[in-house]
């Protein structure tokens, strides 16, 4: 097993941190505050292959691999977290529409959505089903060659622009999992509509809204797989948006990490740098330690998913719960080591403390991450 990257993955990496030095941390702060959606520079991203970073080169996107796909994301995060956030649930989407798409499909759909000209949305969530979300309510019903769809999907991420491509978990059959279709529903249907940008406490950079249906029509044509598939579906993208996430909780506390080491470089108290400090120094020492240990499950996880292991489902909820809950108290420990001055915006701290506090709840929070790792060790032992 290698624990350090090659010759290629060194030039992805640094590719997508001289993308992120140059096109994102500049930016970051006042997307922020002004909750701007920077849809032009998620374009040029896409120009550099970061749209389809798992797509086959054969159907037009990078054809790279998780492992790939973890340094890219860790990397952009570094310059904004929430920039970073969207392109994983952008390239999650355009995964599944590769994945499980006829070759119809892919032709329709896939250039796109690999140069982000449409911008993708995940829509499982609902008000009822979270955590829960085999007890999804949304409905479609099929009525010769077309599916009504009725209901309401909820936090759903890069809604409401005009350029919009939706992949919707529906209900078409009975009770549970069983009972979800997967459906594409596109920008501009009639029936579709949105609620407001929600207010949040971070991600401002990207909308958050709720996705209504109301007898929205949906040709039969727009439908992934057959009918009964999509929670499955929904599950194995799920496993490579919870390593992307992971990646970007790496990255915005490596950027807090490296923000905070600069500072205790200057600052002075007592007559001493803050870096002479012991107690400083043990605080970094476990931050860092903290965000290598995430790192090596994250890639151990990422290999596994490739290989299509037997626990690469289990291993990446572990290196999800992981990276994220590390990636938070990282970036919360750089703060601290600030003082004040971690508590005020323009620093920068504060806001990616933000951001990365909802990577705990996103792509399935990390109590549930906890039973998907507790629920894989007890069935193995039967």
């Amino acid at each position: 097993m290698r624990f350090a990257l090659d010759e290629d993955q060194l030039a992805i990496r640094a590719m997508a941190r001289d993308f992120a030095a140059k096109s994102l941390a500049p930016h970051a702060l006042d997307w922020d505050r002004r909750k701007h959606f920077p849809v032009d520079v998620l374009r040029a991203a896409a120009g550099l292959g970061m749209a389809g970073i798992c797509v086959p080169g054969e159907h037009g996107g990078s054809g790279l691999a998780r492992l790939d796909g973890a340094v890219i994301f860790e990397a952009l995060a570094g310059g904004c977290p929430t920039v970073a956030a969207y392109l994983s649930i952008h390239n999650m989407v355009a995964s599944m529409v590769d994945a499980f798409g006829t070759p119809d499909q892919r032709q329709r759909w896939l250039p796109a959505l690999l140069s982000m000209d449409k911008l993708a949305s995940y829509c499982l969530t609902e008000p009822d089903s979270g955590s829960d979300a085999a007890a999804l309510r949304t409905r479609a019903v099929r009525r010769g060659d077309t599916y009504v769809l009725n209901g309401r999907k909820q936090f759903i991420s890069g809604a409401g622009n005009p350029d919009d491509f939706y992949v919707v978990m529906v209900r078409t059959g009975g009770e549970g999992a069983s009972g979800i279709t997967a459906l594409v529903v596109e920008g501009g249907t009639p029936g579709l509509s949105f609620g407001p940008d929600e207010r949040k406490m971070g991600w401002n950079a990207q909308p958050t809204r709720a996705v209504l249906f109301e007898d929205c029509a949906v040709p039969v044509a727009n439908r992934l797989g057959e009918e009964g598939e999509g929670f499955r579906f929904a599950m194995q993208a799920l496993d490579g948006g919870r390593l992307n996430i992971a990646a970007c909780s790496l990255g915005g506390a490596g950027a807090a990490l490296d923000r905070a080491l600069a500072y205790l470089g200057e600052r002075q108290a007592f007559g001493k740098r803050l870096e002479e400090f012991q107690a400083l120094q043990f605080r970094i020492a476990d931050m860092a330690t903290e965000l290598e240990a995430g790192r090596s499950i994250l890639w151990r996880a990422a290999a596994a998913l490739d290989r299509r292991d037997a626990d690469a489902t289990r291993l990446c909820a572990m290196a999800k719960r992981l990276c994220t809950d590390a990636g938070f108290a990282v970036a919360n420990d750089a703060l601290q080591l600030f003082g004040g001055y971690g508590y005020l915006q323009d620093t920068g701290i504060e806001k990616i403390v933000r951001d990365l506090r909802v990577h705990q709840i996103l792509e399935g929070t990390n109590e549930i991450m906890r039973l998907i790792v507790a629920r894989s060790l007890i069935e193995e032992r039967r």
